[in-house]
C-alpha cells in the first residue's frame, strides 16, 4: 500500500536560527516548507507535521534539502567518507560494477575493449607506414573511447545513493554523458560537413585503398555496438529513467560512427564507378544524417540541464494550476513558481504563496500540494509568506 506522509516547518521567532545571520533571516520571517514522500509500506501510524529543526529525539525525513535549514547528521549513511565520488571515479569500482550482472554495462566493456584494441592497432599501422589518414582516424577512434568510457563510469556513478555532497544523487550524470555524447556526434557532423566542403572545392577525388580498408573493419566493429544496443535505435525515444539517455546516447554514438564508415565505403564505390564529386556527396549526406539523428536527444539532454519546465507537461496545465491556486480566497498572490526535471521522471517543483494574515496554512498547502502532484511533480516545496 502507498502511505503518504507530509511534514512542515514553521519558524518561531522565539526559537533557536543558528543560520539566520548567514541567510538573511531575521526573527519576524515565517516561512514554511512543504514536501510529500511516498513509501511502499504500510504505516499503522498516523502522520502528523514534525518540525524539521527540532530538540526531540524524532528525526524527519526529507525528500529534498532546503537551503534554510541544517541538515540533520544522521540524514544520509556514511560509509568511511562523506564523499562517495572518490570511490565511484576508481577503475576499481567501475569494473566491479560491470562483473556485478549488468547486463548493459558489460556490453559497452567488451565494446569499448574492441575499440581500443583497433584503434592501437590503427594507430601503429598507420605510424609505420606513414599514413597519415590512419593516424587521423585513430585518434578519432580514441576520443570517442574516452566518451564511451565516460558513459560506462556514469552508469557506474549513478546508482551511488544520495550523499552530503550530492544531496540529489549522481543519476543526472547520466543526462550529462548524454549530452556529451550528443555534443561530440554534433563536432562530427559539423566536421564532416567541413571536409565535404573542402573536397569540392579542392576537387579531390583520391581513392585511398587504405581507408576503405579501415572504414570496413570499423563498420564491422561499430555494427556490433549497434547489436549490443538495438533497443534503443531510434531518433525520439521516450525517456523513462536516465539510464535510457545514456543508452540511447551510447546507441547513437556507434551508429553515428557505422554511417560514417558506411558512406566512406559508398564513395569509394561511386569512385570506381567514375562518379564526380562522390567523395562531397556522401560526406553531406552523412553529415545530414547524423546531425538528425543526434538533434533530439541533444535539445532534451540540455533542457535538463538547463532545468527547462518538463515538457511532457503542457503549458495549459501550468497556467490552469496557477489560476487555480490564485482564485483561493486565502491565497493573495502565487508570487513564485518554478519546475524542473532532475532526470527524467522525476519532477521537482518549489512555489511562493503570498497568503492573508491569520489563515490557517495547512489546508492551502495540502491543497497546492494535491493539485501539483497530479500533474506528476514528484518533489515540491512550499514557500508561505503572510501578507
Amino acid at each position: 500500500m502507498n502511505t503518504q506522509s507530509f511534514h512542515h516547518r514553521k519558524l518561531e521567532p522565539d526559537s533557536p536560527n543558528p543560520w539566520s545571520g548567514d541567510f538573511d533571516f531575521d526573527g519576524s520571517d515565517r516561512r514554511f516548507a512543504f514536501s510529500r514522500q511516498s513509501s511502499f509500506h504500510q504505516s499503522a501510524e498516523s502522520h502528523t507535521p514534525i518540525s524539521i529543526i527540532s530538540n526531540d529525539s524524532k528525526k524527519p525525513l526529507l525528500s529534498r534539502t532546503v537551503s534554510s535549514i541544517n541538515i540533520p547528521p544522521n540524514i544520509y549513511a556514511s560509509h568511511g567518507s562523506d564523499i562517495k565520488f572518490r570511490d565511484s571515479s576508481s577503475l576499481s569500482s567501475v569494473f566491479r560494477g560491470v562483473m556485478s550482472g549488468n547486463k548493459q554495462m558489460r556490453r559497452l566493456f567488451m565494446l569499448i575493449s574492441l575499440n581500443v584494441a583497433y584503434s592501437t592497432a590503427e594507430l601503429c599501422i598507420g605510424l609505420l607506414s606513414g599514413r597519415v589518414g590512419l593516424v587521423s582516424d585513430a585518434f578519432h577512434l580514441t576520443f570517442g573511447c574516452g566518451l564511451l568510457t565516460f558513459s560506462l563510469f556514469a552508469m557506474d556513478a549513478s546508482r551511488e545513493k544520495p550523499d552530503r555532497v550530492y544531496t540529489y544523487g549522481y543519476r543526472r550524470l547520466e543526462v550529462l554523458s548524454a549530452f556529451t555524447n550528443a555534443l561530440f556526434l554534433l563536432f562530427m557532423s559539423f566536421s564532416l560537413a567541413v571536409e565535404a566542403l573542402h573536397a569540392f572545392i579542392q576537387d579531390e577525388s583520391e581513392h585511398k585503398h587504405y581507408l576503405i580498408v579501415s572504414a570496413v573493419t570499423n563498420l564491422l566493429v561499430n555494427l556490433i555496438g549497434v547489436w549490443f544496443f538495438r533497443n534503443y535505435a531510434r531518433i525520439n525515444l521516450v525517456y523513462r529513467k536516465a539510464e535510457d539517455m545514456n543508452y540511447h546516447s551510447v546507441c547513437l554514438h556507434v551508429l553515428a560512427d557505422s554511417i560514417r564508415s558506411a558512406g566512406l565505403i559508398l564513395a569509394s564505390w561511386l569512385l570506381t564507378l567514375g562518379v564526380k564529386n562522390a567523395e562531397v556527396l556522401c560526406l553531406g549526406l552523412v553529415s545530414a544524417t547524423v546531425f538528425f539523428l543526434v538533434m533530439p536527444l541533444f535539445r532534451t539532454t540540455g533542457g535538463i540541464l538547463l532545468q527547462m519546465a518538463p515538457p511532457r507537461i503542457p503549458s495549459s496545465a501550468w497556467s490552469k494550476c496557477w489560476r487555480q491556486v490564485s482564485s483561493r480566497e486565502d491565497v493573495s498572490e502565487v508570487s513564485q513558481a518554478r519546475f524542473w526535471e532532475l532526470v527524467p521522471g522525476h519532477v521537482i517543483g518549489s512555489i511562493a504563496l503570498q497568503v492573508k494574515e491569520g489563515v490557517d496554512d495547512w489546508p492551502v498547502l495540502q491543497y497546492v500540494h494535491d493539485l501539483y502532484h497530479e500533474l506528476g511533480i514528484q518533489d515540491l516545496t512550499v514557500q508561505i509568506d503572510y501578507t
